[in-house]
């Protein structure tokens, strides 16, 4: 069995592939953290934002999103000087924006629940023979990434939630031929 052929050779992108990516994720911080990596990722590739995630972390107070709804243009202006993130003003705005907006959905009914929900609490098992079958979005994206923006999410398009579904384990998305694939089935909780 051979890893996701995505995963390249760089270690750090091959250990992220064996031990975090489909690997389903229930903490409601740490969802949002992903969110949020992913949102940054538009335009780019994920190895740029994998090899930036401990200055992201550090730059975003641990991805708190209690502390980042608090700040505003100070912040935006220091993020903005910080040459071990990426420094896109519309991004980092959209990041305060979506702690509020994480707030709000967290303290209704859960971030986590709020987004497990849609997949009835168990990861769906996609099982893919090759990655030009894998789609770049689904519909189900498609309504998440509604139903994100009328909660006050920003940077939440279909694709990103896609990339976002498939990171945090509420699609398993691993290749059948990957040895992933079934480790991550095997993770997986059921409703």
């Amino acid at each position: 069995m051979e890893r996701c052929g995505w995963a390249g050779s760089e270690q750090i992108y091959k250990d992220y592939h064996d031990t975090e990516w489909g690997v389903p994720e229930y903490d409601s911080r740490a969802l949002w953290e992903k969110l949020i990596l992913d949102g940054f990722q538009a335009g780019l590739s994920w190895i740029t934002i994998l090899k930036k995630r401990d200055n992201f972390r550090a730059a975003f107070e641990g991805f708190d999103p209690d502390v980042i709804a608090g700040w505003g243009d100070d912040e935006v202006a220091r993020l903005l000087q910080n040459e071990g993130i990426i420094r896109h003003r519309g991004k980092i705005e959209a990041t305060i924006n979506n702690a509020r907006a994480w707030q709000s959905v967290e303290q209704r009914i859960g971030f986590d629940r709020f987004m497990w929900n849609y997949v009835g609490g168990t990861p769906i098992q996609n099982a893919w023979p090759s990655l030009a079958e894998v789609p770049p979005k689904t519909a189900l994206s498609e309504q998440i990434s509604k139903d994100l923006k009328k909660e006050g999410f920003k940077f939440c398009g279909p694709t990103i939630v896609y990339a976002w579904m498939q990171a945090c384990g509420l699609i398993n998305d691993h290749l059948v031929s990957c040895p992933q694939h079934p480790t991550c089935r095997a993770l997986a909780r059921q409703g």
